[in-house]
């Protein structure tokens, strides 16, 4: 059977892909709900009141609560379609290409067979986010603007975009956040690095895990990452959503100037807010992602075993009736071309002179 080196970037990338789609989906509330703490603004001893204009969640469970009453259950799962497109887009970016430069370097390492380091896979997985977050920040910038738009603003993906590209900005509001997201590739970097590390400590020499073993070393890693880059997650969706009402609809240049903003009104403490949905969103994602991605890179290997197998039994049956039909079609030449090539012979040997006879 193949190895999981043998699929190619894309079979790689098709499987992360779809296991992120189907790990977002399952837990989509946890991400709107983190996003709206993220972005909300509480000065330190000031006493907000949550109105139908002005939203103010306390916790995880009073944001789900209060979305609920204000927007309904589908306030829950506000640009969904828009968010799963760019964790498909994100996730078969980023696998596609941690494929192709961890091939690369698994090619011309200097001694092949041995794998990568601590260091080189969280390398090799910073390039790879860095390149995918390039072609796939537009979707992530659209969809947080969905997810924190007010119930009786609310626009569809196009239309948000729109918005975006005609804001002060222009075209490049598409991009915004970008260096924040660059800055942060070292979350998948330390979570698939995490990942691979962690694979090879406890499974040494096993290509596949079982579900539960893949679900338990996702979690762990992610786990590890978001607590590493928390500051610069709050950062980014700061910067990619509307600012907020004190700022008179000026938004922020930079990552770290969102993080001085935060620091300045609510305390250093606020740059981990909604941490612990983040966590809660990051463990079952991740988790679940991996599981899944395990099983569909199996399910690819099987399916393309069985389309070779398929493929060389039909080649195979080709190869017979090409024989089969050729066999008499070679006598029937043979049968007629012996009389006439013996008849060539006689006259040749009788135009010979007798003399060379």
């Amino acid at each position: 059977m193949s190895k999981p080196s043998d699929l190619a970037p894309w079979e790689s990338a098709v499987a992360g892909a779809a296991g992120a789609v189907i790990a977002n989906a399952m837990v989509y509330p946890l991400d709107i709900v983190k996003t709206r703490l993220q972005v909300q603004i509480k000065k330190r001893n000031q006493v907000v009141e949550h109105t139908a204009e002005h939203h103010h969640y306390e916790s995880t469970f009073d944001a789900i609560k209060k979305i609920i009453e204000h927007e309904g259950i589908h306030g829950l799962y506000s640009g969904f379609h828009g968010a799963l497109l760019g964790v498909a887009s994100t996730n078969f970016a980023y696998f596609y290409w941690y494929s192709v430069v961890r091939g690369l370097y698994t090619k011309y390492e200097t001694t092949p067979g041995t794998h990568p380091g601590t260091a080189v896979e969280l390398g090799l997985g910073a390039v790879a986010g860095a390149i995918a977050q390039i072609f796939t920040i537009p979707v992530a910038v659209v969809t947080t603007r969905q997810q924190t738009q007010p119930k009786g603003h609310k626009k569809g993906f196009w239309e948000t975009g729109k918005e975006v590209v005609h804001s002060e900005d222009g075209w490049s509001g598409l991009w915004r956040g970008l260096k924040a997201s660059l800055v942060l590739c070292v979350n998948p970097a330390i979570t698939y690095g995490a990942y691979q590390r962690l694979k090879d400590i406890l499974y040494p020499g096993r290509d596949r895990l079982h579900p539960w073993e893949a679900f338990l070393l996702g979690a762990l890693s992610k786990s590890l990452a978001t607590l590493t880059t928390q500051p610069l997650i709050v950062a980014k969706v700061g910067l990619q959503s509307r600012p907020p009402p004190a700022r008179e609809g000026k938004p922020f240049k930079s990552f770290s100037e969102v993080m001085a903003y935060i620091i300045e009104h609510e305390g250093p403490l606020a740059l981990f807010k909604g941490i612990g949905p983040q966590l809660v969103k990051g463990l079952l994602v991740q988790g679940l992602l991996m599981m899944t991605k395990e099983r569909v890179e199996l399910l690819f290997i099987l399916l393309f075993t069985y389309f070779r197998v398929l493929k060389e039994k039909r080649l195979k049956a080709i190869a017979e009736k090409l024989k089969t039909n050729t066999t008499p079609l070679t006598n029937g030449l043979k049968s007629r071309a012996m009389p006439v090539a013996e008849n060539v012979l006689d006259k040749a040997k009788a135009a010979i002179p007798a003399s060379v006879k």
